[in-house]
């Protein structure tokens, strides 16, 4: 399976473009959540990446009906964050097809995927190993306590994947 041009990018993302300064991954997190559900996203679903990838803290992962409704939810995050937390994405791809639609904020990226895209490339699957939390699509404050877990150190999961 060739890789799709959105995961090409965050590949070729330099590692030292983590944020300094600016809003907290949880408040990234939040915003983005909030702009899904704003305009009706499904299976939202958060990623806590930090224990196994460089590439970003966490993914939010959510599904749209329609070409219609996949720009939409794109626009509202990219408002919501825009708006709470004047912060506007390091990169979006996917706007052109809207298939699956890319908006990078560095330490969190939120992928809105058509049903067809999400459960071909399988995102979760291919992260299998990272901590995920399913949000409700009707919670207007979700408590996404998966932004108040702690990674386990990186020694701890390498002792542990030997140990498998």
């Amino acid at each position: 399976m060739a890789v799709p041009e959105q995961l090409r990018s965050l590949q070729n993302r330099a590692p030292q473009a983590k944020r300094k300064t600016g809003p907290t991954s949880a408040e990234l997190v939040r915003a983005g959540v909030h702009g899904l559900q704003a305009k009706k996203g499904v299976s939202i679903t958060v990623m806590d990446m930090r224990s196994v990838s460089g590439v970003a803290d966490f993914f939010v992962i959510c599904t749209g009906g329609s070409d219609v409704q996949i720009k939409a939810l794109s626009t509202e995050v990219q408002e919501q964050i825009r708006n709470r937390l004047s912060e506007r994405p390091w990169h979006v791809e996917g706007l052109d097809s809207l298939q699956w639609v890319l908006i990078d904020y560095v330490d969190v990226v939120v992928h809105v995927m058509t049903a067809a895209s999400r459960e071909f490339y399988g995102l979760e699957r291919l992260w299998g190993d990272a901590p995920i939390e399913d949000v409700a699509d009707e919670d207007d404050e979700p408590r996404l306590s998966i932004l108040s877990k702690q990674p386990p150190a990186r020694s701890q999961r390498r002792s542990a994947a030997r140990k498998k």
